[in-house]
């Protein structure tokens, strides 16, 4: 059996970002490997986790869902003081040994020293601009795409030696028209793509 470890990475705002939505699609997520037969263990960066014991889940997981709204272009800050916890917490923990760099070896480059290899992991985004915004020259993120947007996320984890699977992200989720069958389905069909294809 294959370990998933699902990040719930919101911050709330009262009525503004309740949560709602990230519950709903870490809920799917959940149902999905566990009728898939996944060991699944959960994490939430809005609690009073133990960064310890953080680091050894992500040392046990063959596989990471991080599910989070983008907020101000970026990670929830909630999210990012996870991320530099943990993540540095890693270090000589099963996460990274070092930024790769040694004096013995001048070919080692910046970023490869992870230990996460063989580790994949999806990055699942609630957003309110709407999709016309990416690999679009003239649009608000001057043609970069989705993944390239979110770099820094990415970068995170390829620092630590883990490989990227297809990204999922939902838009203009405060127009108030979405169609959420559609949209589950969608991120299911993301799941089965990323996770059961590729077994």
């Amino acid at each position: 059996m294959k370990n998933v470890l699902i990040i719930n990475g919101h911050q709330r705002y009262d009525e503004v970002a309740e949560g709602n939505l990230t519950k709903m699609y870490i809920d799917s997520a959940s149902e999905f490997f566990q009728k898939n037969g996944f060991n699944v263990k959960h994490s939430v960066v809005e609690s009073d986790y133990d960064i310890k014991e953080e680091v050894e889940k992500f040392v046990w997981a063959d596989y990471i869902v991080l599910q989070y709204p983008v907020f101000w272009m970026g990670v929830p800050w909630i999210t990012k003081k996870y991320i530099d916890e943990v993540f540095s917490a890693g270090d000589h923990n099963g996460l990274y040994i070092n930024d790769g760099r040694t004096r013995s070896d001048a070919s080692k480059r910046y970023g490869s020293g992870g230990l996460m290899q063989g580790t994949k992991y999806m990055i699942s985004l609630t957003y309110n601009c709407p999709t016309s915004e990416f690999s679009d020259k003239d649009g608000f993120f001057d043609g970069l795409s989705l993944d390239e947007a979110n770099v820094a996320t990415h970068k995170t984890f390829q620092f630590c030696g883990a490989e990227p699977l297809e990204t999922y992200a939902i838009h203009d989720i405060f127009k108030g028209d979405l169609d959420m069958d559609s949209e589950l389905k969608r991120f299911r069909d993301t799941l089965e793509r990323n996770f059961i294809a590729h077994i």
